[in-house]
């Protein structure tokens, strides 16, 4: 079988990581991370020894102090069964096999251990993209990969099931962020360490021209009534745990007690009939 094309350019990568490490734009981190402190208040249980998948650690040690600290590469450095809880935290749409990583995090878990993962979704951007997209087409007639593709979120709930995890939710969260201007954005775009990484990309730098309309259409496009513009942030949250005896199991399909039209107080009608038909 032929090897499927890399997504990312690790190197690449890895180069705008610590290029960004020098003066971090971390508030999308810090928001996602009080946003899981959230989450596991719910659980209501005390996780012992958890793993943090993470390029910027930093702010989600705050909520995980004791997280064994590893790094996002294709392999993970993770042995098996040993934590009751893994985070992958926002690193995830860098990730050449998604699947592959939720595999290994979900090996790495204890029965009924649990999985988090948060990551941004296809939503991400879309006020830049669509502003590089018709700026370039107009002014050079092609399109060149410029933001990495991320998932939505029904297909990236499906990958939860594909790695083995039980009770898979998936949900997103979504942040509207105002700017001044869109190079304020793509200034802290480039201190997140998400500047374009992929394996595709043009290696050439952006046309002058074709930033200068890109960045007219954007301000024309999405100014806010306060003269600042906006950006999209979604934020995927994936949800999983190890398979256990004892977890709760959805009943068979013909194995409930009571009809639902008896439960709503209604008529049942086979598929198809209106209600007051002959």
């Amino acid at each position: 079988m032929d090897t499927p094309p890399l997504l990312t350019d690790r190197e690449a990568l890895e180069r705008h990581r610590k290029r960004a490490a020098r003066a971090p734009e971390l508030f999308l981190h810090e928001d996602a991370a009080a946003e899981l402190e959230e989450r596991l208040l719910e659980v209501n249980r005390t996780f012992t020894e958890p793993a943090l998948i993470s390029a910027f650690p930093e702010p989600w040690l705050e909520i995980l102090p004791d997280a064994k600290v590893v790094a996002d590469t294709d392999v993970l450095d993770l042995e098996e069964g040993a934590h009751d809880l893994v985070v992958h935290a926002l690193c995830l749409h860098w990730a050449n096999d998604p699947v592959g990583q939720l595999v290994q995090a979900s090996r790495a878990l204890k029965p009924d251990g649990l999985f988090i993962g948060v990551m941004f979704g296809g939503q991400t951007l879309n006020e830049l993209r669509a502003a590089l997209a018709q700026a370039e087409a107009t002014i050079t007639g092609g399109l060149s990969p410029r933001i990495v593709p991320m998932g939505e979120i029904r297909d990236l709930g499906a990958l939860i099931q594909r790695a083995g995890l039980a009770l898979p939710v998936a949900d997103a969260v979504t942040r509207k962020v105002t700017y001044e201007t869109p190079l304020r954005l793509l200034s802290d775009l480039r201190a997140m360490g998400e500047t374009n990484a992929l394996a595709a990309r043009d290696r050439r730098f952006l046309r002058r021209d074709v930033l200068t309309e890109a960045l007219r259409l954007y301000i024309e496009t999405y100014q806010e009534p306060d003269g600042r513009v906006r950006a999209t942030f979604d934020m995927v949250w994936l949800t999983g745990w190890k398979p256990h005896p004892d977890q709760q199991k959805p009943l068979r399909p013909g194995s409930a007690a009571q009809r639902l039209a008896d439960a709503l107080g209604t008529t049942e009608r086979p598929s198809g009939d209106k209600p007051g038909s002959a």
